[in-house]
């Protein structure tokens, strides 16, 4: 193939390298020996995660999570433009500024869409094994060149940008990977039985309503424990959503599987595991509550969630 996956994961942790070499050189940063390590070692997963022997990438993530637990990982002091500066830019670029955002979703969809499958000299343009992803990396970084074309900046400066956002996120950029790896320990562990045998021990047999209500809020509270409804999706569908929606109530599958990744995002507003989404803008936000995201969310995620287990249930009942 000629753009793969894993190009990406070197692309992203180049980036992240010169992050970290930005961070050791910061000497208003008190901790930015450790702090420039724990990136450092970051890039490293990222570019060589591969060839790296997986016993060797746990002892770096341990290394990493010992520096986060230590207080060595602290956020260091940015020189930000004048408010005048910004402003001459912003009305210069007026509603162009937004040209960058807007181009990642686009390019994203149009290359995993239209891309996919193509072929130069008899290579995939873009890795078989994940188009998407390919096509999300490759979208990043065509709109970090037309950011860079429009304000005039530089590499440099873009690298600087990337440290002042990746600073902001701080340990949590870690999470989306640790969570997913959760997801597989727990499946592989047999997490899904263990779950099914406590439904049928509990949930009266026949009892279509509890058996979809423990498989919703099921669906919430792992989400919440994982951050991520994708990783709680297996457990809850091999230890209630196949052994008892599908095959004794005869479920559809394709119903029962929306429905339970939407309980799943409600599990997703209500917990700081999904950091991507609740910890993450608090920071970028600079709010005083880190919480406050979560907060605000409670009440919608309850009433959508109590909205899932009613419309699963109808469905099923009448076999729709």
């Amino acid at each position: 193939m000629i753009f793969s996956v894993e190009m990406i994961y070197v692309l992203m942790g180049i980036i992240v390298l010169g992050c970290s070499l930005y961070i050791f050189t910061d000497r208003t940063n008190s901790r930015r020996l450790a702090s420039g390590s724990f990136y450092l070692i970051y890039s490293v997963t990222l570019m060589f995660g591969k060839i790296i022997p997986p016993f060797y990438i746990g002892l770096m993530v341990i290394v990493m999570v010992l520096i986060i637990a230590s207080g060595g990982l602290k956020k260091g002091e940015h020189v930000e433009e004048s408010l005048a500066v910004k402003e001459e830019r912003r009305k210069r670029l007026g509603g162009r500024l937004f040209l960058p955002a807007i181009l990642i979703p686009i390019l994203t969809l149009v290359g995993s869409k239209l891309l996919d499958g193509v072929k130069i000299g008899g290579k995939a343009l873009l890795d078989p094994s994940n188009v998407t992803m390919v096509a999300l990396g490759l979208a990043c970084l065509t709109a970090i060149i037309v950011a860079m074309w429009m304000t005039r900046g530089t590499p440099t400066g873009a690298v600087k940008e990337s440290r002042r956002l990746l600073e902001s996120i701080g340990w949590a950029v870690l999470l989306p990977q640790l969570l997913a790896t959760l997801g597989t320990i727990y499946t592989t562990a047999g997490v899904g039985t263990v779950v099914s045998d406590a439904v049928t021990a509990i949930i009266p047999e026949g009892s279509l309503f509890w058996i979809v209500v423990i498989f919703c809020l099921g669906m919430a509270i792992f989400t919440m424990i994982m951050g991520n409804a994708f990783a709680a999706f297996p457990i809850m569908a091999a230890g209630i959503a196949i052994p008892f929606l599908i095959k004794q109530f005869d479920a559809n599958p394709n119903h029962i599987a929306a429905i339970s990744m939407f309980a799943g995002y409600c599990g997703t507003l209500m917990t700081p595991m999904a950091a991507n989404f609740n910890i993450v803008p608090a920071a970028l936000l600079d709010l005083k509550d880190k919480n406050h995201v979560i907060k605000v969310q409670i009440p919608t995620a309850l009433a959508v969630l109590v909205f899932n287990i009613i419309l699963m249930y109808f469905l099923v009942s009448l076999g729709i």
